[in-house]
């Protein structure tokens, strides 16, 4: 019977042959050559809006899941790990709360003494000081530990807490720091004169306004952008407010943007490409060249998001070849964001939005000359913005210097290199991607990576969990400088004790755990959305 079946099979080619030559008998050739050019055409369409295979896959896993989710003792097995979720969130939170603190839900009827506020605020102040100036946190604070320089930068807000560059009339001071912040910083990124930008409230900030710059300058009705999946979450929103469809290509094995899966993804409704200098999950600086010189082919615009790295990699090249260029210096990079709240050692909320020229830029301007109250007309996402940032942003800068910036660059280098090596040598971890920036990611084949990182978070550590792989990364700043030999001790106390305890429960592994692998993203979405409303609360 085997042997029936065998031969039945290999007489199938054949069968199949007489089949197609009976049924086209009388069929004119050119019939048949029109009818499979429009069949392979049709096909070809089809398969565009197809899934790809992994997405295949992971659509079936969805339908898969809703489907056993509302199965009765399912869904209540759900709903119960969600809630014990959302108890250890309020509970991680809570405990990070000064004790003793009075909760105001309602202004006071009458006003607390200065001295009694300042020294609420203070005991905040001091209760959080320990753990941020500790130089055991992932990013975060990345000013240097020199009270001179905090000094400095509160004394330049202090000075214009009053200012706001919207009335630049009254305050031609916000206008002479911003646009000097924009110079200093094109000059670093090899800006030509013709090249111009605006100071924003941060990285995010930054990336909508080059997104909302593109969408308006193209015109099309159905926007799409290119990006790999390894960029900013903010690519994400910007392509939520502004209407646009986003497309993540994947990475290569070095965890590189796939410049040939940006290529074929780009189609006559591609507003913009963009890729990373570096990357936030992995410090992985995208090909920008190679992209970019893409997207000029195209006559498509290029962003190149250095928010993490545009006041670091500058520096870091001067002393690391394996860093390319990704800045004004690449043909057809015709946008940059930069943060000067990272590596610029500003205050928390500036960043900077970067352009080729003034007639690019001029598509993010928003103008209305309809309304009653007069014409408005404002360059970014805010109308009022405060100008004691704007001054603490310039004071850094202009504080800090070239040599200042280089010399910060090196040492944390140096401190990368160590916890890289260390990382290495560690059984049973490995380097998640080779990065030549301030981030280090690091998993494991063999161990829960994210009970390593709550065993590192009670040894005074705060890295940051990321996903698809699992891992662990640490920003290294200027407060992480000679900190690397402590990282390493605690790393290795970590893994051992992980090992000799596999089934150690607590802590942030089990949420970190869902998020990594829970096949209803919906679901996730909702626990996010928990930590979002616990924290507003």
């Amino acid at each position: 019977p085997n042997r029936s079946r065998m031969a039945g099979i290999t007489n199938l080619p054949s069968s199949l042959e007489s089949y197609v030559n009976t049924s086209l008998t009388g069929v004119s050739p050119s019939k048949i050559v029109l009818g499979t050019a429009v069949g392979t055409l049709a096909f070809a369409v089809v398969a565009r809006t197809l899934p790809k295979p992994a997405d295949l896959v992971d659509n079936i896993i969805k339908v898969a899941f809703s489907t056993v989710k509302s199965l009765p003792g399912v869904s209540g097995e759900v709903e119960r790990q969600k809630a014990e979720i959302r108890a250890k969130i309020a509970e991680s939170m809570d405990k990070e709360v000064l004790p003793g603190q009075e909760k105001f839900s309602v202004i006071p009827l009458e006003g607390l003494p200065h001295d009694e506020i300042l020294r609420r605020l203070v005991a905040l102040e001091q209760h959080e000081v320990k753990k941020y100036r500790s130089g055991q946190v992932s990013g975060a604070v990345y000013i240097p530990e020199s009270d001179a320089h905090v000094k400095l930068l509160n004394e330049a807000y202090a000075l214009f807490s009053l200012t706001n560059p919207l009335h630049p009339d009254l305050f031609p001071s916000n206008r002479k720091f911003e646009s000097e912040v924009v110079r200093m910083t094109l000059s670093m990124l090899h800006g030509n004169a013709e090249a111009v930008g605006n100071v924003t409230s941060g990285g995010s900030e930054s990336i909508l306004m080059a997104v909302k710059t593109y969408r308006d300058m193209a015109g099309k009705k159905n926007p799409e952008m290119i990006v790999p999946r390894t960029i900013h979450a903010a690519f994400d929103k910007a392509a939520h407010y502004f209407g646009i469809k986003i497309i993540h290509v994947g990475v290569d094995k070095d965890l590189k943007c796939d410049v040939k899966a940006v290529e074929r993804a780009i189609t006559k409704n591609t507003i913009m490409i963009a890729g990373s200098a570096p990357n936030f999950p992995h410090g992985i600086i995208d090909p920008i060249r190679e992209l970019a010189g893409l997207a000029k082919k195209h006559g498509i615009p290029f962003h190149t998001d250095a928010c993490l790295g545009g006041f670091y990699l500058p520096w870091a090249k001067k002393f690391n070849p394996n860093i390319d260029d990704f800045d004004f210096a690449v043909d057809g990079v015709t946008s940059i964001s930069c943060d000067t709240h990272k590596y610029g050692y500003a205050t928390k909320g500036t960043s900077v939005i970067l352009f080729k020229n003034a007639e690019i830029r001029r598509h993010m301007f928003e103008v209305v000359t309809e309304w009653p109250g007069g014409l408005y007309a404002s360059p970014t996402v805010a109308g009022s913005r405060p100008g004691g940032l704007l001054a603490t942003c310039w004071a850094s800068l202009v504080a800090i210097g070239q040599n200042g910036y280089y010399e910060k660059a090196k040492l944390i280098n140096e401190t990368a290199l160590l916890i890289k090596a260390g990382i290495k040598a560690l059984n049973g971890l490995k380097l998640v991607g080779d990065s030549h920036s301030s981030v280090i990611a690091f998993g494991s084949d063999e161990l829960n990576i994210y009970m390593i990182n709550d065993q590192m978070n009670k040894r005074g550590w705060n890295l940051n969990a990321i996903h698809k792989p699992s891992a662990v990364h640490i920003c290294l700043t200027a407060q992480s400088i000679g900190k690397g030999p402590q990282f390493l001790r605690d790393l290795a106390d970590a893994v051992e004790f992980v090992r000799g305890h596999p089934k150690e429960k607590g802590g942030s592994a089990a949420m970190y755990g869902l998020a990594a692998t829970f096949p209803d993203r919906t679901e996730v979405a909702d626990v996010a959305c928990v930590f979002l409303e616990t924290m507003l609360t």
